[in-house]
């Protein structure tokens, strides 16, 4: 046992040698290592999750869902849907996304209540998800190709970049500001900034494990800075390669979701 521990920190000291070694410099084969961590680990994934949805008073409400996911190629067209499960007010509500990769994504939310499938129009993405601060262009992602990325400088631990919309009519921040593991290329805190160059919200990674061999983001907060408000996501029961029908990602599953998958 002592002799694999010892092997493993040689091997990992090896590996942040390398690492440190062979620093990247182009700022979007950064984010692109970064969009395939944060979004593309395995071919498909399911996880359960919760949401801490906190306002400025310190009123707290709670959403508790599960994640389906499946890439059709790496970095390329994603299917997602979100089942809510608590608390009732939202139970049986589903989001479903066809994330696009030339285009914009589909996007709809189905209300038990009303029977209802909702599209989610483009110029509302950056819209509160089901009342938290996430987006639901955060659940996701927001796509590279929107934004024009620079190396600003790389540390021991982080590659910090500073992303500008290209189209900035059509977000609500005037740059974001994004420090990377060098390790992982997980994004580890995002910083978004208003046109009077204030913090206007961020996110930020409390936690992470390595699963199945991927990193992946166990814990997240994303703060709004003018009234301090805040909401934290933690997962559980992440899977990766559990063998999603492509058949479940449609719109029947809005409707009548496929239980199996759900436990």
């Amino acid at each position: 046992m002592k002799y694999l521990s010892t092997l493993f920190i040689i091997a990992g000291t090896i590996l942040s040698f390398m690492t440190h070694a062979s620093d990247l410099t182009n700022a979007d084969e950064i984010i692109t290592k970064a969009n395939l961590a944060s979004y593309y680990s395995a071919d498909d994934g399911s996880a359960q999750a919760r949401m801490i949805i906190v306002d400025a008073q310190g009123n707290k409400q709670m959403r508790q869902f599960t994640i389906l996911r499946k890439d059709q190629a790496d970095l390329g067209n994603q299917d997602i849907l979100v089942f809510f499960s608590r608390p009732t007010d939202v139970q049986g509500t589903v989001f479903r996304v066809v994330k696009k990769v030339a285009s914009d994504d589909d996007r709809w939310l189905y209300l038990p209540a009303l029977d209802l499938v909702k599209r989610i129009s483009a110029g509302d993405k950056r819209t509160s998800f089901v009342g938290a601060h996430f987006f639901y262009e955060d659940v996701s992602g927001r796509n590279p190709a929107e934004d024009n990325f620079t190396l600003l400088k790389t540390d021991d631990k982080f590659y910090t970049l500073k992303a500008q919309p290209k189209d900035p009519n059509s977000v609500e921040f005037e740059h974001y500001i994004v420090n990377i593991d060098k390790r992982t290329f997980l994004p580890m805190h995002v910083d978004f900034y208003n046109s009077q160059g204030k913090k206007s919200r961020s996110l930020e990674v409390l936690k992470t494990e390595i699963i199945d061999g991927f990193a992946t983001v166990m814990h997240s907060k994303i703060t709004q800075h003018n009234d301090g408000s805040y909401t934290e996501m933690q997962f559980r029961n992440v899977k990766y390669n559990v063998g999603l029908p492509d058949d479940i990602f449609s719109e029947r599953s809005l409707r009548n979701p496929p239980k199996a998958w759900l436990d």
